[in-house]
């Protein structure tokens, strides 16, 4: 290596060692010029002048990511002014900003309330563990992780409870369709039967209309038949004299005999002509 190689070498060195020392520098100024900031928003926040408390510690946080005293004490703020979101959010920028064990456990446990007001209790129970991991001797802290595990334990069991019982109703409900779903199955066969017991009478009553159709069919047949029957009947009651009635042999006999008679009488009337006689208009029979 040459004399050259060797001045540049330590050229750079002293620069890098320079540009550090000044960046040190650096941020200990806006660290010392944070804090103040971060002192200034305490007195006004004491004083209940959120407004410019806040301001200030927005400028602190801003002007030194390593304080981690200005992002606390603003979460502390907007925690008291019940702005969770907000309240959350700084918290963990200054677990993040913190490098010691009790600033991180301060953050998480802070971490933890803000989780148990919005009864986000699995998240709380994490944030009380990460804080215990921090500081084990704190009993607040182990005080609150006992109480977010019991509430998160009673919100499984509802959330259980809610869901066994919503499974009951639906498989109720799916009972209730079923049921529905049978009854008109039942009914469609009900109505199916019936069309079959309608089509059974109305061939019950088509085969009663045929027998009737016969039965009326004989009865004509007989009442065709009855008259020639009757008609035969009469022929015999005409050949049969009836009481106090002269039979038809009888009548002949009687119209020959009266005729004999009037023959007879005219003889009479004529041979009378003769002798001059009255006529007599009675007859002799």
């Amino acid at each position: 290596m040459n004399k050259i190689s060797a001045i540049l070498l330590l050229v750079f060195a002293c620069l890098s060692s320079f540009a550090q020392e000044v960046d040190e520098k650096a941020k200990e100024k806006a660290l010392k010029s944070s804090t103040n900031l971060t002192w200034d928003a305490n007195k006004a926040l004491s004083e209940d002048n959120f407004i410019a408390a806040e301001v200030d510690y927005r400028k602190a946080i801003a002007k030194s990511g390593e304080n981690s005293a200005a992002p606390y004490n603003l979460g502390n703020a907007y925690y008291e002014n019940e702005t969770y979101n907000e309240a959350f959010g700084r918290f963990k920028e200054a677990g993040e900003a913190s490098t010691s064990k009790a600033d991180k456990h301060k953050a998480y446990h802070n971490m933890g309330n803000v989780f148990m007001k919005r009864k986000d209790y699995a998240k709380a129970v994490e944030a009380y563990k990460e804080a215990l991991r921090n500081d084990p001797t704190d009993e607040e802290t182990r005080y609150n992780l006992a109480l977010a595990k019991e509430l998160l334990k009673k919100d499984q069991d509802e959330n259980k409870q809610d869901q066994d019982d919503k499974d009951k109703d639906k498989d109720q409900d799916e009972d209730k369709d079923q049921d529905k779903k049978d009854e008109g199955e039942n009914e469609d066969k009900k109505d199916q039967g019936d069309e079959g017991d309608k089509g059974d009478e109305g061939d019950k009553d088509e085969e009663k209309k045929d027998d009737n159709k016969e039965g009326e069919g004989d009865n004509k047949s007989d009442q065709k038949k009855k008259p020639e029957q009757g008609e035969g009947d009469n022929e015999q009651e005409q050949q049969q004299p009836r009481p106090n009635q002269l039979s038809k042999q009888q009548v002949e006999n009687l119209l020959r005999a009266m005729q004999n008679a009037e023959k007879k009488v005219q003889d009479k009337i004529d041979a009378k002509k003769v002798k001059g006689a009255k006529i007599k208009n009675e007859k002799d029979w």
